[in-house]
């Protein structure tokens, strides 16, 4: 192997351990591998970091985390948590349910793992200690329910892999809905164990059909916006990009307007928010994007299709493997950087498979998900210990039960395709 790859790689481990934020890290590492060969001019590279941000795809980005920006600051997590304790808070764990629940509804408003966990866990976690849960499992539930952010369309990851990988993003919005649901209700049968093993019950009455009901119109609002993002692509009226636009301006409109929970104070909190956001996951996506045309250059992805086919050609044998090197990486590496560099070199393998490089998407978000839930870099945990004032290596502890809930469900992901390409084949 060149010397110049060796170089890259060496850097960048020793900047990620440095803790050097994961986009500088890239982007010294890329001029270490420059600086260390004259193959490549690095007006190549700067064209190519430049163009990188040049998709119309990626406009979606800054759109869908100002949506979630302007609910996380008004008050439809508010409303999704009543809809939530009307139908489960009377089952056993009945908290622990609400929080999944709530993360599957918020979800789909945020895009974002951290964001979720910040929303849902601010108003759940405390709440959870008053009906006497313990801490580390209120945190935990609420960590580990936070990675549906990233699953439930819509999401800045599966738009990053689109991006990457030349597939619809639409077609992976709505790959995303069913495995998002399936993964929350295997969090909630293992909360809902957890919850009898530990004795923690539920309010034991079951909310009267009216509450519901009116909860359901209180919260019409927030439910509206996955109906209308999903709706107009799918039903072909919009573009993920377009549908980014609308959601900013329903949510807006909506809680500035109809709901006036925002004042200009909030408002520029928002536009604050997602530019800081925006231009982090950008600097990734740009550094990134050099990163892998090193890679390129030097023919690393037809190295590792070469290496692995010769391991074996069939998927059933290859695919676990494939996925114990993401889960590996997703604990040193953040989710985005995860997918720009890891999807050129994957995509040519399991096409070599037979995997359908939409699911192969999903499959990719799940692993990159549980990466906010491990240390070092667990994004994830940090927001929960911030809320519940409670140590990395307790809540690092009980959150494990949900990350193995999290890899067996993966793993039926994995084996059963049409759980991700059912929807997206009608």
């Amino acid at each position: 192997m060149d010397l110049a790859i060796i170089l890259t790689f060496v850097s960048l481990a020793t900047f990620l351990l440095l803790s050097v934020p994961i986009g500088v890290a890239i982007g010294l590492s890329v001029i270490v591998g420059m600086a260390s060969s004259d193959m490549l001019p690095y007006e190549f590279l700067i064209q190519k970091m430049i163009t990188s941000l040049d998709v119309f795809p990626l406009m979606a980005v800054p759109f869908f985390i100002m949506a979630g920006e302007i609910m996380q600051k008004g008050s439809m997590a508010q409303r999704l948590l009543s809809v939530s304790r009307a139908l489960v808070g009377h089952l056993t764990g009945g908290m622990a349910h609400i929080s999944v629940l709530t993360s599957l509804f918020y979800g789909s408003l945020s895009g974002s793992a951290p964001a979720t966990v910040a929303a849902v866990g601010g108003i759940m976690i405390p709440a959870m200690e008053k009906e006497k849960y313990s801490k580390s499992f209120a945190t935990a539930v609420n960590t580990a329910a936070g990675c549906l952010g990233v699953i439930i369309p819509p999401s800045v990851p599966l738009i990053i892999y689109g991006t990457t990988a030349g597939v619809s993003v639409g077609d992976l919005f709505i790959a995303g809905v069913i495995p998002g649901l399936f993964i929350g209700l295997c969090l909630m049968v293992c909360s809902h164990i957890l919850a009898k093993k530990y004795g923690f019950t539920g309010t034991g009455k079951r909310a009267p059909i009216m509450e519901i009901v009116s909860t359901f119109f209180l919260a019409l609002p927030a439910l509206m916006v996955p109906i209308i993002v999903l709706g107009g692509i799918y039903g072909g009226l919009t573009t993920p990009t377009e549908a980014g636009v609308i959601a900013v301006v329903y949510s807006l409109v909506v809680e500035g307007l109809v709901l006036r929970t925002l004042s200009w104070q909030k408002v520029i909190d928002v536009f604050k928010g997602t530019a800081l956001t925006t231009s982090s996951i950008f600097l990734v996506v740009a550094t990134a994007t050099a990163l892998g045309q090193i890679l390129l250059f030097y023919n690393l992805p037809s190295m590792l299709v070469e290496i692995l086919v010769n391991i074996s050609n069939n998927k059933y044998i290859l695919l676990p493997i494939i996925l114990v090197f993401l889960l590996i990486m997703g604990t040193f590496m953040d989710a985005l950087a995860n997918i720009l560099i890891l999807t050129p070199l994957l995509l040519p393998v399991v096409k070599v498979l037979g995997v359908d490089p939409i699911h192969f998407g999903i499959i990719m978000i799940v692993c990159s998900s549980m990466g906010f839930l491990t240390p070092p870099v667990g994004v994830n945990l940090f927001v929960g210990c911030s809320i519940a004032n409670i140590s990395i290596e307790r809540l690092s502890v009980a959150v494990l039960p949900f990350l193995f809930t999290m890899i067996l469900s993966l793993l039926v992901l994995t084996f059963v395709p049409q759980i991700a390409l059912w929807l997206p084949g009608l």
